[in-house]
């Protein structure tokens, strides 16, 4: 059985919710990463931040990225998944809630991420072709 810790990145760094995001932007090029797990202030998940966020919730909006925090971009429930779990469990929870990196927890620390690159990597070009089709396919009318 293939598991969460068999394919994930190792080495995923936080970022803390009060950092600025013109700090995890930097962090982000020197990890050459798109996306860091928000910790609070107990280490514990509390939200992923991608460089879209950054982007299009802060810059795009007029907003300062030196005076916005990584905690105020953090919304919704944070998914994640043990490092122990099936491949497929993996699978089922970013179809689910349609994500594209999902942070693998083992005794209740981060211990890596797995994105798009590493599906690709590790699994059949069907299960693959499967995953994207749920992840990219349209929503709804307003959605182009």
């Amino acid at each position: 059985m293939t598991t969460a810790g068999d394919i994930m990145h190792r080495g995923v760094q936080w970022i803390p919710a009060g950092e600025t995001l013109d700090r995890a932007a930097q962090l982000m090029r020197e990890l050459n990463v798109g996306a860091l797990p928000i910790s609070d202030e107990n280490e514990r998940l509390c939200g992923i931040l991608t460089d879209r966020d950054i982007v299009v919730g802060c810059v795009a909006m007029g907003h300062d990225p030196a005076a916005v925090t990584a905690g105020e971009m953090a919304q919704g429930t944070p998914r994640w998944i043990d490092a122990g779990a099936d491949v497929g469990e993996v699978l089922h929870e970013m179809q689910e809630h349609r994500i594209r990196r999902l942070p693998v927890i083992e005794n209740k620390r981060l211990v890596g991420m797995i994105s798009e690159a590493d599906l690709a990597r590790n699994l059949p070009e069907e299960q693959i072709a499967t995953w994207a089709e749920t992840i990219y396919a349209r929503s709804g009318p307003d959605r182009p």
